[in-house]
C-alpha cells in the first residue's frame, strides 16, 4: 500500500510538470489553424517588392492610414509568436489596396514595448526598406519582414508594434499591421527561466507531499500489526475461559492444586 501511495504521488508530480511544459505547445496548436487561414488569404495575389538595405524612417508628425488600405500579419510556422533572443524572426505583412490610387510601399519597421506601459520602449527594431514595391488598386501583396531582439533582453512577454509605411501620390501614410504580445525566450529553449523554476518547485512540493504520505502509511501499518496482549497467570485468567474448562480433567487437577 505504501508503494502504491508513493507511485501515485510520483505520477501526479510528473503529470503536473508535463502539463506546465506543454501549455505553450497547446496554445500554438489552437492558433495554428487561424494563422494558416490568414496566410492563405495574404499570399494569394501577392506582388512582392524588392527588399533593400535597412534605412531609417522618420516623420515630424505621426502618419495616418490611407482610406481603403488594410493590413494583416502572419508569423509563418510560429503561431505561438515565440521569439528567441538574439536570433532573426520572420513575419509576413499582408497589404490590400482597396483605395482609389496605386500605392508604393516604402518600409516596414517595428518597436518593442513593456507590456504594462507602451510609453517605455524596450527596443527599436529593424527598419527594412523596399524599392519598386507598387501595389495597384484591388490587389493584395505580401512583404517579408525580419527582425531580431537583443540577445541581452530579459526573457518574458513583450508587446510588439509593427508599422508599414507607404506613399500615395507622393503623400506618406502608415498602417499598424501588428500590435500584440510576443514571447521572448532564451536561445535553445521554448521555456523561460521563470517557467523552469515554477516546474521544479511544483515537482519538489509534490515530492515532499509524497514522502509525508508514505510516512503516515508506514505508521498506520505498524499500528495495525500490533495485536492485543493476553496475560495468563494466577488471578489473570479470563473468566470465560474458566467456564469453558469447567468439568474437564484440567479443571479438576487445577482445583486439587489450589486446595
Amino acid at each position: 500500500m505504501a508503494v502504491r501511495v508513493w507511485l501515485s504521488a510520483f505520477l501526479l508530480a510528473f503529470l503536473l510538470a508535463f502539463l506546465l511544459a506543454a501549455s505553450p505547445f497547446a496554445q500554438v496548436a489552437r492558433a495554428q489553424s487561424e494563422e494558416d487561414a490568414a496566410m492563405q488569404e495574404v499570399v494569394d495575389g501577392a506582388d512582392l517588392g524588392y527588399v533593400g538595405d535597412d534605412t531609417p524612417v522618420s516623420s515630424e508628425e505621426p502618419l495616418s492610414p490611407a482610406p481603403g488600405v488594410e493590413t494583416v500579419c502572419v508569423f509563418p510556422k510560429n503561431a505561438g509568436k515565440i521569439v528567441p533572443a538574439g536570433e532573426e524572426t520572420e513575419l509576413l505583412v499582408g497589404l490590400q489596396n482597396e483605395g482609389e490610387s496605386n500605392l508604393n510601399v516604402v518600409a516596414v519597421h517595428s518597436t518593442l514595448h513593456l507590456p504594462y506601459d507602451h510609453k517605455m520602449y524596450g527596443q527599436n527594431l529593424t527598419v527594412q526598406s523596399f524599392y519598386n514595391a507598387s501595389v495597384p488598386v484591388s490587389v493584395q501583396a505580401t512583404f517579408p519582414y525580419t527582425f531580431a531582439v537583443s540577445k541581452f533582453l530579459q526573457p518574458g512577454a513583450y508587446d510588439l508594434v509593427g508599422y508599414i509605411v507607404y506613399e500615395i501620390d507622393q503623400h506618406p501614410y502608415q498602417n499598424v499591421f501588428y500590435n500584440g504580445t510576443i514571447e521572448v525566450v532564451e536561445v535553445g529553449g521554448l521555456l523561460s527561466v521563470e517557467s523552469v523554476f515554477l516546474i521544479t518547485l511544483g515537482i519538489a512540493l509534490l515530492g515532499l507531499l509524497g514522502l509525508w504520505a508514505y510516512g503516515q502509511v508506514q505508521q498506520l501499518s505498524k499500528k495495525t500489526k500490533k495485536g492485543p496482549k493476553v496475560e495468563l497467570g494466577t488471578g489473570t485468567t479470563d473468566a470465560n475461559m474458566d467456564e469453558w474448562l469447567e468439568g474437564t480433567a484440567f479443571a479438576k487437577d487445577k482445583a486439587k492444586k489450589n486446595k
